[in-house]
């Protein structure tokens, strides 16, 4: 059984960051990898991501709303309509066998909430913007799960929550895309301020905890973004080079 386990989220295609990450997590010898979703929904290379996976042994892959997207006949989304026409068969078969939650020992593994995967757990959103929900909300929202450990993804901005029913959610962020903007529910950016590819290790204590270590990774972000770039994606581009959303 694993002692230690690298949970990564939000590829969004970028297979130079995912590179990066997956030799990291090989050089530390860790057999068990979760992939938190949002894999390939993205302008970078999302056929050299799906291959970097689908020929990795030991991931199990949870289902992100934009791989759900993915499996959709059709949709308005400019990423959508770059990328639907590269998918091979084996690759939407291999996506539409992707988990809506894991759960190992203590641990549960989910995209965005435990329930569903297209809302923020740790961050609500209005009208003045987004901010991080209060420890005793948490709580409560997450009263009928069971297990102590909670890890998400969908908000590309890594944090870990201590919460008073001594529950511990853990958002592993972005491997490939650090920041990006949203009209749902209300328009919104989230913005990590940092272009280093993020993932978590969790690694189990003698008492059967779980200590957290949040990564991060150089890798040539530069050339990641300049693909999106001449994929025509600049808002990509200045999102992976920086970590922040242009101004412009």
């Amino acid at each position: 059984m694993p002692k230690q386990i690298a949970i990564l989220s939000d590829i969004h295609s970028n297979s130079l960051a995912l590179a990066a990450v997956l030799q990291d997590i090989s050089n530390r010898d860790i057999q068990q990898i979760v992939n938190l979703g949002d894999s390939l929904f993205g302008p970078v290379d999302p056929l050299g991501t799906a291959k970097q996976l689908m020929e990795h042994p030991n991931i199990v892959h949870i289902m992100g709303n934009c791989d759900e997207i993915l499996l959709q006949k059709q949709s308005d989304s400019d990423t959508f309509n770059f990328i639907k026409p590269l998918l091979t068969e084996d690759i939407e078969t291999w996506i539409g066998s992707f988990k809506n939650v894991w759960t190992y020992e203590d641990l549960l593994f989910c995209h965005g909430t435990p329930f569903v995967n297209d809302r923020y757990l740790l961050e609500e959103v209005d009208a003045h913007g987004v901010r991080y929900k209060q420890p005793e909300q948490l709580s409560s929202e997450l009263e009928k799960v069971d297990s102590t450990y909670i890890f998400c993804g969908h908000s590309h901005v890594f944090k870990t929550m201590f919460l008073p029913n001594g529950k511990t959610v853990i958002n592993a962020g972005s491997v490939g895309l650090p920041a990006y903007e949203d009209e749902l529910p209300f328009p919104h950016k989230m913005e990590s301020n940092s272009p280093y590819a993020e993932y978590v290790i969790a690694s189990q204590t003698q008492d059967d905890k779980w200590n957290i270590e949040h990564i991060m990774l150089q890798y040539d972000w530069n050339q990641a973004s300049a693909i999106a770039a001449a994929n025509g994606r600049e808002d990509y581009a200045v999102a992976i080079q920086t970590g922040r959303i242009s101004e412009s």
